[in-house]
């Protein structure tokens, strides 16, 4: 089974582990950078990318799926959050924590970003019913972890939820 990110007319095909790796590292560095509204909706996108809750091959999105805002200085505001994460990601921040090195990550990261940057936000007003609403932003933290988490839609964070 494979997941997949896309945005335009690029696409990141991922397996299971490397989905992990990819949506690990990106949560350990949007928990410490997330600071507006919009900033915990793309925090839960994020966290719903959980395979040991989800189900392994039943994750991925979409770019045109994401609420980037209504004007042009949102569209530009929410994707420098979306570049400042994956380059604090990709920066290998708090990866020591994961238990385990991610090899390929920084390749998948960088093909993110060149999504990301390259990708163009629709003008529309949405409807967007794969990207989480203000209700259903990441507001809760692993006490234990410091991590953003799915709080109170299942306990714990990613790290709390790794088989062991």
């Amino acid at each position: 089974m494979a997941n997949i990110f896309s945005g335009g007319d690029r696409e990141l095909d991922l397996s299971n582990g490397a989905t992990e790796a990819f949506t690990e590292v990106l949560v350990l560095a949007v928990s410490d950078l997330a600071s507006q509204a919009w900033d915990f909706r793309f925090a839960a996108l994020l966290i719903l990318q959980d395979q040991n809750v989800m189900g392994r091959g039943a994750v991925g999105f979409h770019l045109e799926e994401v609420d980037w805002g209504t004007s042009e200085s949102e569209h530009a505001r929410s994707k420098d959050f979306v570049l400042r994460v994956t380059a604090l990601a990709a920066s290998g921040h708090r990866w020591s924590e994961l238990g385990y090195h991610p090899p390929r990550v920084h390749d998948y990261l960088d093909h993110f970003r060149i999504m990301v940057e390259y990708f163009t936000p629709p003008t529309s007003n949405g409807p967007y019913p794969h990207f989480p609403g203000p209700d259903g932003a990441a507001r809760a933290s692993c006490t234990r972890h410091r991590v953003l988490s799915g709080l109170p839609y299942w306990e714990g964070c990613f790290l709390c939820n790794q088989p062991r």
